[in-house]
C-alpha cells in the first residue's frame, strides 16, 4: 500500500495561486464587457508631452496666465469665454490675512522710497515705474486699512483642444494674442502637460500653482460669466443660447413693445419657432390670433381647442369691414368712425386698383391709382352710408348694425360725378366673382384663447384684401378688450406689396403696445421686405428680431440693418435649421430653438417628421377652462397639465 506524506501549505505558493485566480477573474470580467463608470469616462488613451498631450485622438495643451498690465477692465475674459473653441478654464482664488499684506506692502514701499531717495542722491533720472508703484501701493493700503478691499492670490488656466498638431498651434496661437491684445501674456505649462490638465479638469487641484495678487475689485474683473445673455426671471423658453449653453428665457413685453419679426428662408424654421413661441406664451394665459396663408396652424389649433376660421369663395365664413370697434374708452369712442373710415379708404383703394395700380416713386410698393374727385367721392359715399344705417360720430349710434359693402355700392351707384364708375369698380365683390365673403355681416366670433385665419383657398388676387380685412377686424377685436394678445402675420410680404395694407399693417405695429399687443411679423422674402419703407419702419419699431438661415442675396441686406460682424454675417447663411441670431432690445445671442417630442409633434411642418403623439389625446389633456391652458413645460415630454 503507497503512503501519502501530508506537508503543511506552502505560503508562497497559496500567494501565486491566488493571484493567478485574481487575474482569471480579471480576464473573466473583461471578457463579458463588465464596466465600471470610470471605464466610460476615461479616455482610450492619454499621452504626454512637454508642450502638449493627446487624449485618444485630439491633441490639447495647457496654459497658465503670468502678466497682467496695471489695469485690467470688467469682462476682459469674455472674449475667451465666447470664443469658438472647445476650452476648458480654471480658477484658483485663495484668500490672503489682510494683516499680512499690509506688513508685505509697508515693506515695500519702504524699498521703493529708499531706492528713489538713493537714485537721487546719485543724480539719476526719475524712474517713473517706481513712483507709479508707490502710488498704487499707497492706495491699497489705504483701502485695506479701511476694509474696502480685501487680498487674493489668483491663478488661471487653461486647455485648449485640437483635432490634429497643426489646429492646435492655430487655437493656440489664436488665444495667446487674444490675451496679448489686452497685455496679459500666458504661456504653455511646458514639461508640466499633466499637472496642468488635472489643474483644468474638475477636480480642484492646483497642481501649477502659479498665482498673482489681486484685490477685490482687480479680481472681480476676471468674472467669466460676461458672455451676451438673454435670460429673464419671467418669460417663455425660447431656445439654447449657443455662446455658453444657458436658457434664453424671455418676456417680449418687457421690452418697449411686444413686436417681434421673423426673417428666413423657406425650411430654416421659422413657422415652427413661431409656433412654439405661441404654443408656449398660451400657458400663461396670452391670446394668439394667427393669419395662416399656408394652412400650417391647424394642427396646433385643434390640439389647444382653438377657432380655426376658414376664409374662402365656397365658405360660410363671413367678415365685414364696416364693423366698428366696441371701445370702452371714451375718448377713442369719439373717433371710433373716424378711424375706421380711414381704414377703409385704404381698403377700397386695395380692392377697386386691379389693374390699376403702379409703382410708387421710391417703393417697392404698390398703390391703386384713385384721383382727387374719387377720393372725395368715396369719402362723402363712406359718410352716407354709415348715415343710412343710422350710424355717427356719436358712440351711442356705434351699437346699432353696421352697413355692408353692398349698401356702399348702392349708395355710389346713385350719386353723382365719379360715384357710378366706382360702384362698377366695386361690383366683383358684390355681386360678382368674389360676391359674399366680404360683403355680408360678420359672423365670426374670435372669443377663443387661439384663432386662426385660414387664407390659403383664396384666390392670389384676393389674398391681400383678406389680410387687410382679418387685420383690421382683429384690430377692431383688440382695441375693444385688451387683454394680452400675440398676432402672427405670415408671409408678410403679401401685405408689404401695397402701400395702402403696408400703412396698415406699420400703423398696427406703431399703435399695438397701447392694447397690450404683440405683433409676429414672418417673412421668406427679406428683400421685398426690407425694400420697402414701411417693411424698414415695422423692423425699427419691432422690439425682437429672429434671423435663422437666409439666402445669400439677403445676407448683405440684413448684414447693414442689424450692424452685424463679419462672423455673424459668415454664419448667416450657414446657419443649420432651427439655429440663428436672437435680438432683444440692444442684445444678441446665437441660439438653437429647441422643442419637447410632444411640441414637436404638433409644430412640426416637415412632411418626413414622425407624428408621435396622436392630437385628439394632446387635445383631450389639455385643460380647456376659460383661463384658457395651464400647466409647466417639461421638455423631456412635453407639456405635464
Amino acid at each position: 500500500m503507497a503512503m501519502v506524506n501530508r506537508r503543511s501549505a506552502d505560503p508562497v505558493a497559496l500567494a501565486q495561486s491566488q493571484q493567478a485566480n485574481e487575474a482569471q477573474e480579471v480576464q473573466e470580467a473583461l471578457r463579458k464587457g463588465v464596466a465600471a463608470l470610470r471605464d466610460f469616462i476615461a479616455p482610450s488613451s492619454i499621452e504626454f508631452n512637454s508642450s502638449y498631450f493627446q487624449i485618444g485622438m485630439r491633441f490639447a495643451r495647457t496654459f497658465y496666465v503670468y502678466g497682467y498690465p496695471r489695469q485690467v477692465y470688467t469682462g476682459w475674459l469674455s472674449g475667451m469665454v465666447n470664443l469658438d473653441e472647445v476650452m476648458d478654464m480654471s480658477m484658483y482664488i485663495y484668500p490672503v490675512e489682510s494683516q499680512v499684506v499690509l506688513e508685505n506692502l509697508r515693506k515695500k514701499v519702504t524699498q521703493l522710497e529708499a531706492g528713489i531717495q538713493i537714485d537721487n542722491e546719485k543724480g539719476k533720472v526719475r524712474d517713473p515705474g517706481k513712483e507709479a508703484a508707490i502710488m498704487d501701493a499707497e492706495e491699497i493700503r489705504d483701502k485695506l486699512q479701511v476694509g474696502e478691499e480685501r487680498f487674493f492670490r489668483f491663478g488661471l488656466y487653461f486647455t485648449v483642444y485640437g483635432e490634429s498638431r497643426d489646429e492646435l498651434e492655430f487655437i493656440s496661437h489664436k488665444v495667446e494674442s487674444m490675451l496679448g491684445e489686452q497685455l496679459i501674456y500666458s504661456k504653455p505649462a511646458t514639461a508640466q502637460q499633466e499637472q496642468g490638465f488635472n489643474s483644468t479638469v474638475p477636480q480642484l487641484t492646483d497642481q501649477l500653482q502659479i498665482r498673482r495678487n489681486m484685490s477685490t475689485g482687480a479680481l472681480s474683473t476676471s468674472f467669466p460669466f460676461t458672455s451676451a445673455d438673454l435670460s429673464q426671471e419671467n418669460g417663455i423658453l425660447y431656445g439654447i443660447n449657443m455662446h455658453n449653453s444657458g436658457l434664453v428665457i424671455f418676456d417680449r413685453f418687457s421690452l418697449e413693445n411686444g413686436n417681434s419679426v421673423v426673417f428666413a428662408k423657406s425650411g430654416a424654421g421659422k413657422s415652427f419657432t413661431v409656433k412654439l413661441e405661441a404654443l408656449r406664451s398660451m400657458m400663461f394665459g396670452t391670446e394668439v390670433i394667427i393669419i395662416d396663408p399656408e394652412n400650417e396652424y391647424q394642427r396646433l389649433c385643434d390640439a389647444v381647442g382653438g377657432s380655426y376660421v376658414r376664409l374662402s369663395l365656397n365658405s360660410a365664413t363671413r367678415l365685414n369691414p364696416f364693423d366698428l370697434p366696441r371701445v370702452v374708452d371714451e375718448d377713442e369712442a369719439d373717433s371710433a368712425l373716424r378711424s375706421n373710415l380711414i381704414t377703409l379708404h385704404g381698403l377700397l383703394r386695395l380692392m377697386m386698383g386691379g389693374a390699376q395700380a403702379q409703382l410708387v416713386s421710391g417703393s417697392s410698393a404698390l398703390t391703386p391709382t384713385l384721383n382727387p374727385s374719387e377720393e372725395a367721392d368715396l369719402d362723402s359715399a363712406l359718410i352716407d352710408t354709415y348715415a343710412k344705417a343710422g350710424i355717427t360720430n356719436d358712440p351711442l349710434t356705434h351699437n346699432v348694425v353696421p352697413p355692408t359693402i353692398n349698401d356702399l355700392y348702392d349708395t355710389l351707384l346713385h350719386m353723382g360725378n365719379t360715384g357710378p364708375q366706382l360702384a362698377q369698380r366695386l361690383r366683383k365683390y358684390t355681386s360678382g366673382t368674389f360676391a359674399g365673403i366680404f360683403s355680408q355681416q360678420s359672423n365670426t366670433d374670435i372669443n377663443n384663447q387661439m384663432v386662426v385665419f385660414n387664407i390659403r383657398d383664396l384666390e392670389d388676387e384676393l389674398r391681400p384684401v383678406a389680410m387687410y380685412i382679418v387685420l383690421n377686424y382683429i384690430w377692431n377685436k383688440t382695441k375693444a378688450d385688451k387683454k394680452k394678445r400675440i398676432l402672427i402675420v405670415d408671409e408678410a410680404w403679401q401685405l408689404m406689396k401695397y402701400e395702402d395694407s403696408a400703412n396698415f399693417l406699420f400703423s398696427v405695429a406703431k399703435r399695438a403696445r397701447k392694447y397690450n399687443l404683440g405683433i409676429t411679423t414672418i417673412t421668406q422674402d427679406v428683400e421685398d421686405f426690407m425694400g420697402s419703407r414701411m417693411g424698414r419702419a415695422i423692423v425699427a419699431n419691432s422690439s425682437m428680431q429672429l434671423l435663422l438661415k437666409q439666402s445669400s442675396s439677403a445676407v448683405d441686406m440684413l448684414s447693414d440693418v442689424f450692424k452685424l460682424t463679419d462672423e455673424e454675417k459668415k454664419r448667416l447663411g450657414q446657419f443649420p435649421v432651427g439655429q440663428g441670431l436672437f435680438f432683444a432690445g440692444q442684445n444678441h445671442v446665437h441660439i438653437q430653438v429647441i422643442a419637447s417630442p410632444t411640441e414637436t409633434s404638433l409644430v412640426t411642418t416637415n412632411p418626413k417628421a414622425t407624428i408621435a403623439t396622436d392630437v385628439n389625446e394632446i387635445a383631450s389633456n389639455i385643460n380647456s377652462s376659460p383661463s384658457g391652458l395651464s400647466g409647466t413645460l417639461d421638455l423631456s415630454g412635453g407639456y405635464q397639465v
